[in-house]
């Protein structure tokens, strides 16, 4: 999970889809969702319980920080997912310059076509990130900061596959979010930073047309404040979508500012947010701690996020097209 700034101080170019892989996803979509799913929005799809289940079995791998087994049985677990659901996950390697020397790390991208089957134009990207905090001597399995994240998107990926989106969606799963270290410039968000880049030098990054970040999303006492330095269209669309679907009242008009994986996207001009519920436990005491375990989560704290998201999407491709 980021650092966040004054409440609380903490620590190859895109190659388009081919018609044919497109409608092998549409396809798949049958068997994962039923003919019926597919005439449905994709919020009504998508199920927290679904979700609750993709974190209890990343946490059962224990702690992920880089350079770890149970990181890579991750990354394998994330792929093998997505392609029982026909996407074709990227694996997007690269190595880190870090406080303790050259780190090599991958982040994981997969693409579900709109509903028309297009893959081109504008996208929507839903992101988060799969590592935990490196402790020495800690237990940390990262129920809530690194597994909601990842679950929520695996979630998110069966569901759009089974109602398909009305614009393209990439799901994004970062690597290296956390410091290694310290979090203090460059030791962190080391996945986003590096994919911002290479999307701009390849000239993908003008696709994107809005980033939704989930960040700490599974705590069974969800509280959801709008993030200072988030996108306000962006923001307020979700919060609009949460209230329509009677999810409301987990999203706070109460703000905050944070430093998580969305800012070296807005830092390039990319409509951003991050949602993110940084009051975990009493005093925050569950955060990075080994507290941040399965039992403090809740299937409907991931419903709720899951769904005002989905829910979201017709308004968000309006608004890029």
């Amino acid at each position: 999970m980021a650092a966040t700034l004054l409440l609380v101080v903490v620590g190859c170019g895109f190659a388009q889809e081919t018609t044919g892989a497109a409608a092998g996803v549409r396809a798949e979509a049958a068997s994962v969702g039923g003919p019926a799913a597919q005439e449905q929005e994709p919020w009504r799809a998508y199920d927290g319980a679904r979700a609750m289940e993709h974190a209890r079995r990343i946490v059962a791998l224990g702690p992920r920080p880089l350079g770890s087994e149970a990181l890579e049985r991750t990354r394998q677990y994330i792929e093998s997912e997505l392609r029982k659901l026909g996407l074709q996950p990227e694996r997007d390697t690269f190595e880190a310059d870090t406080p303790i020397g050259p780190v090599s790390m991958a982040n994981i991208i997969a693409r579900v076509p709109a509903a028309d089957g297009a893959t081109g134009g504008r996208v929507i990207v839903l992101a988060g990130h799969y590592d935990t905090k490196r402790y020495e001597g800690v237990r940390f399995v990262g129920a809530n900061d690194g597994a909601s994240s990842t679950a929520v998107l695996l979630e998110a990926a069966r569901a759009l596959v089974a109602a398909p989106p009305p614009v393209p969606v990439w799901l994004v799963f970062f690597d290296g979010e956390e410091a290694v270290v310290r979090w203090a410039g460059e030791d962190n968000t080391y996945g986003s930073r590096h994919l911002a880049e290479r999307w701009r030098k390849e000239g993908t990054l003008g696709r994107v047309g809005a980033l939704v970040l989930f960040d700490m999303i599974g705590d069974a006492d969800l509280q959801i404040l709008r993030e200072s330095g988030s996108t306000p269209w962006l923001t307020d669309l979700i919060w609009q979508a949460a209230r329509g679907i009677g999810h409301g009242e987990h999203f706070s008009d109460q703000y905050q500012s944070i430093l998580d994986d969305h800012l070296p996207f807005v830092d390039l001009g990319v409509p951003a947010v991050d949602l993110i519920d940084f009051s975990y436990g009493p005093g925050n005491r569950y955060w990075h701690s080994p507290f941040d375990t399965i039992d403090k989560l809740s299937a409907d704290s991931f419903t709720a996020v899951g769904q005002s998201v989905l829910a979201a999407l017709p308004a968000i491709a309006e608004r890029i097209r």
